[in-house]
This record gives structure tokens, sequence and C-alpha cells, in this order.
């Protein structure tokens, strides 16, 4: 009976309200209050209600209809103060958006030009495993812009978010030797698997000063030390021959058939300090390379299939990989005698070529 009597008392009121000047649009603002207030109340469980940004522009806008004297009673969720707050917020910015002419920006020096940091990201989305200091010396290498890995690191790391490791830095150590051109080549081998999982044994060969490949041979099965001279004769065939030839000490290299074919070519071996890698580490170095950008990436069938795309490897390498240690040029441009003097040009009109079998994608100027 009381709640009856409660209704019928309000409906008079409402009545009274709406007789008055402006009783219409009070009237509606309490209404819309009331119910926006149940809106929030029916997402709300057991913890208090999270208001919306949404929620905060409507109750802050029904204020210009609903006198500061009927908030106490129309407000259930929310205090008063509350919803005089949001108002007041919404007036603050109002006012702000009308008449400053000021455009706030974070201090700090301003950034790469949004041209380069599309091409830092399409650079890394085309190429998912070339880290920071690779596309910093490749953008360099291609279009003389300086830009450092660390600036390539934030551009990632914003757009793609931690997910985009960097590469470390090459090798410290420098061997006492080496220091001019065709002086002193480094050999090694690994093994890879085939598709038919078939071992197949890789002899690379590298000059040390211009980090050049001198080539690739492979061998399917077992190797003995005529195997070896075979692979061997056939990567310097054509070349000019060095003094010294670098190898690890690994019993592979021990074989007389091996000494004697070094012999024969007039090359001196020098080997590596037992045990420590880093005596020999140009060539391991290279290998790594040539496994983590190449090979972990691809499947061979056979021999010939794998020479072929390690011949591709070493055309992309010598000539289009920048390198660090080479103060970002390529090793068939420390070989050669020009000058090596990048312009800058301009980013719009670059164009991407393909190497390694579409393996990598770089950018090129037009």
């Amino acid at each position: 009976m009381r709640d009856i009597l409660e209704l019928v008392i309000f409906f008079f009121c409402t009545l009274i309200k709406l007789l008055k000047s402006g009783g219409v649009k009070l009237v509606m603002a309490e209404s819309l209050a009331a119910k926006q207030q149940l809106i929030v109340m029916s997402r709300g469980k057991k913890r208090a209600v999270k208001l919306k940004t949404s929620d905060r522009f409507i109750f802050g806008f029904l204020t210009y209809f609903i006198g500061e004297h009927r908030l106490e009673k129309v407000a259930v969720i929310l205090k008063p103060s509350a919803i005089l707050r949001f108002h007041k917020a919404l007036v603050n910015r109002k006012y702000s958006q009308l008449y400053s002419n000021k455009i706030k920006k974070k201090p700090g020096t301003k950034g790469p030009e949004k041209s380069l940091v599309d091409l830092v990201i399409e650079m890394r989305a085309r190429n998912p495993t070339i880290g920071y200091g690779r596309i910093s010396m490749q953008i360099y290498q291609e279009f003389g812009i300086k830009i450092s890995r660390f600036a390539v690191g934030r551009i990632l790391r914003k757009h793609f978010g931690n997910n985009c490791p960097g590469k470390g830095e090459g090798p410290s150590w420098l061997t006492f030797i080496g220091h001019m051109k065709d002086s002193l080549w480094s050999v090694d081998l690994f093994r890879c698997e085939s598709l038919s999982l078939r071992s197949h044994w890789i002899m690379v060969v590298l000059d040390q000063y211009t980090r050049r490949i001198i080539g690739f041979a492979v061998h399917a099965g077992d190797c003995d030390g005529a195997v070896y001279c075979r692979m061997f004769n056939s990567i310097i065939s054509g070349e000019k021959l060095p003094k010294y030839l670098s190898s690890d000490n690994d019993p592979l290299f021990l074989f007389h058939r091996w000494q004697a074919n070094l012999r024969v070519v007039e090359i001196e071996e020098i080997k590596s300090v037992p045990g420590n890698p880093k005596s020999h580490p140009f060539v391991e170095r290279l290998i790594g390379s040539v496994r983590r950008e190449y090979l972990d990436q691809m499947l061979f069938f056979n021999k010939v299939d794998l020479q072929k795309k390690l011949n591709t490897y070493q055309d992309y390498y010598n000539k289009t990989r920048a390198h660090s240690s080479l103060e970002v040029k390529t090793p068939e441009q420390v070989a050669s005698t020009d000058t090596f003097d990048k312009k800058v040009v301009k980013l719009d009109n670059c164009r991407w070529k393909s190497y390694c079998r579409d393996l990598y994608e770089y950018p090129v100027a037009a």
C-alpha cells in the first residue's frame, strides 16, 4: 500500500513539473539519468560498477538540465559531486579546444621521417629473420641514410612489440695476420641433412680481409683426404691463391693427402688455437650466418640442389649483404678499388629486389 501511495505522489509531482516552464526538459533529463544508472548497475556484479567514458559524458551532459538541488535525489549510484566533476571536465575540455591554439608536444629530438619508418617496418615484415643492425646497414648501404640500430629497434618495438630480437655485434677478436687482401684465407667444414636425411658435407673458403666467400663445395656421404682435396681444388680453381690458409684442429684436416695438396699449390697452413673457437672467428661466424639466414629457412633434395642454393647465397653475401665490420660495405666493394661514397637519395621511389630465391627482400634506390 505504501509503494502505491509513493507512486501516486510521484505521478502528481511529475505532472506539476510538466506544467512549469522547462518542466518537460527536466523530466526527460531525470528519466534518462535514472535509465542510464540502471544500465550501469546491470553491468556490475559483486564489485563496484566501473564507469565508461560514455557514461561520464552522459551524466555530465544531463547536468545541463537537472538543477543542483535535484542531483541528490536523482543520483542513485553516484554522488552529486561526482556528476558535477564530470560536467566541469566537459566544460574545461570545450573551452580548451575552442580557444587553445597551442599543440602540446612531448620534449625531445625529432624522430625519423615517416617514409624512413615505413621502410624499416616493411623491411622487417619482408625479412622476419633479420635484426636491427642488418636493417640499419642495408638502408645506409643502399640509400646513404644513416640510422642507428637503436633507432631501428625503437621503431620495431613500437610497431611489433618486444618480439623483435636485434642481432649481436660481430666478433671482436682480430687475427694477427690477414691485413692485406688475399693474404689469408680460412677453410672449414660443416654438415647438414637433406630432405631424405642424408648427410652432406659442405666446405667453405673465406677471405679474411674482405670477408668474401671464395666458394662452397658439397659432398654427399663419408669423406676422406682425397675428397677434401677435390672439394678444395674445385673452390680455388681460377682464383688468385693466398700465401696462408687458416684451419682449425679438426682431425679431418690431418690427412696426409690434404697436407700434400697444400704443398703442391704452395699454400702454408696455419692452425687455430686448440679449444678456442675465437681464434678462428670469421669462418665460424660465416657458417652460423649460412645456417641461420639460409639453410634453416629451406630444404634441399640432393647434392646438386644444395650446391645451386649455396651459390645463390654466395652471390647475395658477396654483392648485397652489408657488413658491420666492413664499415657497412659489401665484400665485393672492399675487394674492388672503387671508393664507397653513397649519396643520400629519397625513399619515395625505391623498389624491392629479391635475393636467395625470394628468401630476402631489400630496398633498392630507383
